[in-house]
């Protein structure tokens, strides 16, 4: 094995042989035409029947939940590794004009029965069929959306054309942003390099000139790409929420989580009354340990001067990950060992790869084995091993779900989405900090606060950040709480509402912050074509330090329920699932709360040992 094998994880690249062997597998066509005869056979069985069909049509739509999914996920994962790869690309679009004609024939009218059913049919069929009892909570969620749904033919013809709307906009954009490339150190290199320059260097000047080379990069055509992509992702939706009769655009994924409108309001108003306040305390403290009067952007995720950046190596890293898992669950760290065993992690960067990090699990059809994938690009930083731990935090959730719950049910709302990921990072966090206590060196301690605190806020101030942005981008005026009609922005217009949103929670130009070469970055940002999708982060992040900060107080029973708490799934909503913690998201001082015993407390912790070290007064 190389020296880049053994420092970037070259080798770590995923056998996809559980799907299929190749694109030219037979298989993969053999199971395509399998699914759409299945699909004629559901529509035949259970169309204008499905009072009487109901436990077997469930079982049956499952079964071509899971047959198609497997299909799909094969050209998906393959497509992440080369976004750049035609054959793949031609083969993913010939798949879903067939999949998607072939549903709005044969499977449209299955949502639309399940929500005329009366609720006295189902609970009889519950009680006397256990698969039906177990997929109540799925037949509830898809029954509380029953007054948005379309005519029957409406939404058969939206499903038709819905591969060429806006998430063909989204799909190139993909595309488009692999293929970026910024002139660095004589390179011509992609985005991720640059990113890792802006974490890592410990040059301040090395970083403004990596964010100022990155910000001109977005100018000109990606950024009007990316400006076009946003309309028509919020156009449509928009028209959606009309004709749908949603009360607002953020109604349906605040229904789809499980949450109220209070809720969500709760968490936006406690980020900005709180963490934004503290998050300008913490750059406040960052600037002093990096001997800076006020911080320019670039440096608003540098490591502390002290902060040791040695790379760490790809096997080195999984070592630390793992021994943090097994710290504190053997059944975790057994599944994290799995993962790695079944080459169900890629990680190195490779030219065409997509950007970023992200796990996806699925149940296979046939014998419903759960497998969970992760993807990075794994560059040797430590944040780098936070992020495995994070993203394989999805995955065991991902593995205990579908295995306890099944394909159905095995994807946990939004708003807990994030709840095992950011478990994961505090497990490795906490599993690093004992050992170099032990070390009784105070600086790198403070090193790791810093850096989690970095990502802490990126979590909670920065994702509430975006989630401003979308929401005006969608209509809402924050003067008055409503919503408006949406309108085409230009790039000069986003780059201006991007600021405004940024100054909100970070503060005006000069208090803490200098924002030149930022007003671009709001055109990378992909969970944008998802709407809505980017509260769920902050969402996850205090939730999860409240459920951190009950170890200590349920001692040995916490393991077991937390457990259960993954393997439920989507079989419970997001209050149910914490009861047994002793915890409520519905209290109004809950996210308050979570801010105060997880951010602010390190944040005072930092302060600390950096006057203890006469790094500040």
């Amino acid at each position: 094995m190389s020296k880049t094998e053994l420092v970037h994880g070259e080798s770590a690249r995923w056998d996809l042989s559980c799907f299929y062997s190749g694109l030219d597998d037979p298989q993969l066509d053999d199971d395509l035409r399998c699914w759409v005869d299945d699909a004629k056979a559901f529509h035949a069985d259970h169309k204008g029947r499905l009072a009487q069909t109901l436990p077997r049509a469930i079982r049956d739509f499952a079964d071509l939940q899971m047959l198609v999914g497997k299909v799909m996920m094969y050209l998906s994962l393959r497509g992440t590794l080369n976004t750049g790869d035609a054959a793949v690309q031609a083969k993913m679009a010939e798949i879903e004009n067939e999949v998607h004609l072939i549903s709005a024939d044969c499977l449209e009218f299955f949502e639309h029965e399940l929500a005329e059913i009366d609720d006295a049919v189902i609970a009889a069929h519950a009680a006397k069929d256990q698969f039906v009892a177990k997929h109540l909570p799925w037949l509830e969620l898809i029954r509380i959306f029953k007054k948005h749904l379309l005519l029957e033919s409406i939404e058969a013809a939206l499903t038709k054309r819905s591969q060429f709307g806006k998430s063909s906009w989204s799909e190139f954009f993909s595309e488009f942003e692999a293929d970026l490339r910024f002139p660095w150190e004589g390179k011509e290199v992609a985005l991720t390099k640059m990113l890792h320059v802006l974490t890592e260097s410990k040059d301040a000047e090395e970083r403004a000139e990596a964010l100022k080379i990155i910000n001109n990069g977005f100018a000109g055509h990606f950024a009007k790409y990316s400006a076009q992509t946003l309309y028509m992702v919020a156009g449509s939706h928009a028209v959606e929420v009309r004709e749908r009769g949603y009360k607002h655009p953020m109604e349906s994924r605040n229904k789809s989580s499980g949450l109220s409108d209070a809720v969500a309001d709760a968490l936006h108003n406690a980020v900005t009354e709180h963490a934004g306040p503290l998050a300008r305390r913490y750059y406040k403290l960052k600037a002093a340990l990096l001997g800076m009067p006020k911080l320019k952007w670039s440096d608003r995720n540098a490591p502390m001067p002290f902060t040791d950046t040695t790379t760490v190596a790809w096997e080195k890293a999984m070592e630390i990950v793992l021994a943090a898992y097994r710290s504190f669950s053997p059944t975790l760290a057994r599944l994290v060992e799995q993962t790695i065993e079944n080459k169900h992690i890629d990680a190195p960067v490779v030219p065409g790869k997509r950007g970023g990090a992200f796990n996806c699990s699925f149940v296979l059809p046939d014998d419903g084995t759960p497998v969970s994938f992760t993807f990075l690009n794994f560059l040797g930083s430590n944040r780098d091993v936070m992020r495995i731990a994070h993203e394989l935090g999805h995955g065991v959730h991902g593995l205990l779900a579908g295995e306890a719950q099944g394909l159905l049910l095995q994807g946990a709302p939004i708003a807990l989405c994030e709840t095992a990921s950011v478990f994961g990072e505090m497990t490795t966090f906490n599993h690093l900090k004992q050992e170099l206590v032990k070390g009784g060196d105070l600086k790198p301690i403070l090193a790791l606060i810093m850096g989690k605190l970095d990502d802490a806020m990126n979590t909670v101030v920065r994702q509430i950040n975006f989630s401003n942005f979308e929401r005006r981008l969608h209509g809402w005026d924050p003067a008055t709480g409503s919503w408006k009609s949406i309108r085409k922005m230009s790039v000069e217009e986003l780059d201006a509402l991007w600021l405004e949103t940024a100054y909100e929670l970070y503060g005006q130009p000069g208090e803490v912050f200098t924002y030149e070469n930022t007003e671009h970055l709001w055109a990378y940002i992909s969970h944008f074509h998802n709407p809505f999708y980017v509260y769920g982060y902050a969402f996850g992040e205090l939730l999860t330090q409240s459920l951190y900060a009950a170890r200590p107080r349920l001692g040995n029973k916490f393991e077991p329920l937390y457990l259960d708490m993954l393997r439920a799934g989507g079989s419970k909503d997001v209050v149910s699932l914490l009861e047994p913690f002793g915890l409520n998201p519905a209290d109004p001082n809950f996210w308050a709360e979570g801010i105060k015993i997880s951010m602010e407390a390190m944040v005072e912790e930092a302060e600390r040992i950096a006057r203890h070290l006469g790094l500040v007064t």
